[in-house]
């Protein structure tokens, strides 16, 4: 895969990730009209709850309880994108739509199965290295995953995972300070608000009242090592914040620090994650996870990716992660049962992904959730465990 100067300057910043570039370098559809490019993915799995219950850890809408015991398509992916080039006044743009049941939790959600992902406009004005704007609705700036779960060394999400924001409606701006050194900053309407939402409306006796327009703001930092510390090369360290804003209830911020790092053995690359939510769920909650990450090139085509975690909060009013969940058509109808009392959970997934088709990621992985408390949290069990497989076709 080749990037150009620039695109390496947005991937150091995290304004583009490394999955969005390989996608798009990858994709067998491309047009050649004004640079435009089109890509997506098909994204597909079987699910098996293994022993009693139906309660794992919440992680994000494609582990829920109704995707148990069954096969499953996730989403159907679409982007059409035009990526900022070389020029001082460059502009581009990307949109990038969700159809399927995944869509329903995306904040970009316009109905039942159809939802906005990215929609917005970029921009690069000439003020020094070049400063970059992102305007519209985007992904966030933290976490060491996204919402796409081919692009991820796991297809469960990670327990900080559903911690973080999933879009924002705004403006991002990113700027490559040095080589090793990249800012991001934006500001947005809400931290967890759907598309184009404004600050949650306020109640007055039954009647709806306007929030005095307190706004989302967040920044982030990366540093990346250069070429001359050799086998520590392109190691990333990144920590970035995002402030919810709320007037009148509770203000959530999130804060974020991630490390990706190759080995002394070149097969071998591993990765670190904190993450911790403070007010999210009501004023005084707190919650943190912290995640280990491991991948292994074991052949050209066989890949085996780790994930260790450990969380903790003090469950605020309405518990975070041990929700029992009532079954329903809707994959996140919480029931909140389970009382807000403090959680404790340790948490490991391990995955085999082999490269059989072109284009194609075709896994299999294992998901072991464990109360740590004893409180029996998982339906009357302290462990929980999820066997899945998963294909997605890259386009």
């Amino acid at each position: 895969m080749k990037c150009n100067q620039w695109t390496i300057g947005l991937l150091a910043t995290g304004v583009v990730s490394l999955g969005s570039v390989a996608l798009a370098d990858e994709s067998p559809i491309t047009s050649l009209i004004s640079g435009t490019t089109i890509g997506g993915a098909v994204d597909t799995s079987a699910q098996w709850k293994i022993g009693s219950g139906s309660t794992m850890a919440n992680r994000f809408i494609n582990t829920a309880p109704s995707h148990y015991n069954g096969f499953n398509l996730e989403f159907f992916e679409f982007r059409i994108e035009k990526p900022l080039d070389e020029g001082q006044w460059s502009a581009g743009y990307k949109a990038e739509m969700w159809f399927g049941p995944d869509a329903n939790a995306l904040p970009g959600s316009l109905s039942e199965g159809v939802a906005v992902k990215q929609a917005y406009v970029a921009l690069r004005a000439p003020v020094g290295n070049g400063l970059d704007f992102k305007i519209g609705q985007f992904d966030p700036i933290i976490g060491y995953e996204v919402a796409s779960s081919y692009a991820n060394p796991n297809f469960a999400r990670s327990l900080g995972f559903y911690l973080e924001p999933l879009s924002h409606t705004g403006m991002l701006a990113s700027y490559q300070i040095t080589e090793w050194l990249g800012a991001v900053g934006g500001i947005a309407n809400t931290a967890f608000g759907k598309i184009n939402a404004k600050e949650p409306w306020a109640y007055n006796d039954g009647n709806q009242i306007k929030g005095d327009g307190i706004l989302t703001y967040m920044g982030a930092l990366t540093l990346k090592a250069p070429e001359s510390w050799g086998w520590m090369a392109g190691s990333s360290l990144y920590g970035g914040i995002v402030d919810g804003g709320v007037s009148g209830s509770q203000d959530s911020v999130n804060y974020y620090v991630g490390l990706s790092m190759p080995t002394p053995i070149k097969e071998i690359t591993v990765g670190a994650a904190f993450d911790y939510l403070a007010n999210g769920y009501g004023d005084g909650s707190w919650a943190e996870t912290v995640a280990g990450y491991l991948s292994w090139q074991i052949t050209e085509k066989l890949k085996l990716n780790g994930r260790v975690e450990w969380a903790k909060s003090n469950g605020g009013t309405e518990g975070v992660w041990i929700t029992p969940i009532e079954v329903s058509d809707y994959d996140y109808d919480y029931d909140y049962d389970y009382g807000g009392g403090p959680e404790k959970l340790f948490a490991v997934t391990a995955t085999i992904d082999y490269s059989l088709w072109a284009n194609v990621v075709s896994r299999v992985e294992l998901v072991w959730d464990h109360d740590l408390n004893g409180n029996e949290a998982f339906d009357g069990n302290n462990n929980a465990w999820l066997l899945l497989a998963s294909i997605a076709y890259k386009f």
